[in-house]
């Protein structure tokens, strides 16, 4: 063995760089962390959702994962904090804005933002489902 590489050092040396090239170039193999999302499942039903209020980090990438249980819900949120006026930066940045995401009778939807800014983000309904549907809100508290 040794006299093949005193014969062949280069080749050998080559196929070693290019395969920890090919190996480092594969994809899926190196994962950021701050890449990855929280995932927060959240249920509409009957004029509440659960899991509320949810809380969440500055900086953090969220992806909401909604089921509407019973029947047709909606789902609305601001993109910038209560306290804001609505021509402030937005707080969080979602990958497609909605008016109101439509939340079907046994489908998860999914809303996926980064909370950029603190603070408190109510959502509601706005499907109309009933007689309590005014009072079917919840919030997403950003905290620093």
């Amino acid at each position: 063995m040794k006299k093949i590489a005193e014969r062949y050092p280069l080749p050998i040396v080559l196929a070693a760089v290019l395969a920890l090239g090919i190996f480092l170039s594969q994809p899926g193999r190196i994962h950021a962390t701050s890449q990855d999302a929280q995932v927060i499942e959240i249920t509409a039903k009957k004029y509440e959702y659960s899991a509320s209020p949810v809380h969440v980090k500055v900086g953090t990438k969220v992806q909401l994962k909604i089921t509407a249980i019973d029947h047709d819900h909606g789902f609305k949120i601001g993109s910038v904090p209560d306290s804001a006026s609505s021509g402030d930066k937005p707080g969080l940045v979602f990958t497609s804005e909605q008016e109101c995401w439509q939340l079907k009778k046994g489908e998860t939807a999914m809303i996926e933002f980064v909370a950029q800014t603190p603070g408190t983000y109510s959502f509601k309904c706005c499907h109309t489902c009933g007689l309590g549907h005014k009072s079917m809100k919840g919030q997403i508290v950003v905290e620093p």
